[in-house]
């Protein structure tokens, strides 16, 4: 790579490093305003919040302190796919939120489960972590054992937590785009550590990608 190159590169990384990070803070401030602002909301709703507020502050965190890429996926529609995969679920907090009781514990447990998959997934991955498909190491230990996407999976499970506090068709059509965006986001990030990583397409060959026995 030519030293321009990597310069950009460089460039490129820091700039959606502080990009990413402020966006997820700023999440997590909104939410803990809304907590403040209505102490008087259901517990199951409080909970809720809670968790997605944690969550926001783990993704920040991961953003500001991963590695550097060794490689960059090429081409403008595997960003894309991350901007937008990464971003259009959370716009849905705009939305209004609905005061069910069963939506909101439901809400809560899918938060839980997904940010508790986080935490032990980002135990093994450790600053191997974007938002754009980056190659920085191949993991195989923890929960990259059995699944090759398990921190998908946990987000996946959080943004359904995050829809069923606002719930309406709309949001779930939201749902059913991020969902395919995710796929698109796994593809390309496959593609990338398979041209960078040898020992990455033994690695695939034996691990479902984010359901075991399902994909």
């Amino acid at each position: 790579m030519s030293t321009i190159a990597l310069s950009k590169n460089c460039s490129y990384d820091r700039i959606m490093r502080l990009f990413g990070s402020m966006w997820f803070f700023l999440l997590a401030l909104c939410v803990a305003i809304k907590i403040g602002a209505s102490p008087a909301d259901s517990w199951p709703s409080l909970l809720s919040g809670f968790c997605l507020g944690i969550f926001y502050m783990l993704l920040a965190l991961l953003i500001m302190t991963r590695a550097p890429a060794k490689a960059h996926a090429d081409g403008l529609l595997p960003r894309i796919a991350a901007f937008v995969g990464s971003y259009l679920p959370w716009s849905i907090s705009f939305l209004g939120r609905t005061d069910e009781t069963l939506p909101n514990l439901a809400s809560t447990a899918c938060v839980l489960v997904g940010t508790i998959m986080m935490l032990v997934t980002i135990r093994h991955l450790g600053r191997s972590f974007s938002l754009v498909p980056q190659a920085r190491s191949v993991v195989q230990t923890g929960p990259y054992r059995w699944i090759k996407h398990p921190l998908y999976l946990a987000e996946e499970i959080v943004v359904l937590g995050v829809v069923l506090q606002y719930l309406t068709p709309v949001t779930v059509i939201v749902l059913v785009l991020h969902v395919c965006i995710q796929i698109c986001r796994i593809l390309y990030e496959e593609d990338l550590l398979r041209r960078n990583f040898p020992e990455y397409s033994s690695y695939e060959a034996s691990r479902w990608r984010v359901v075991p026995y399902v994909w």
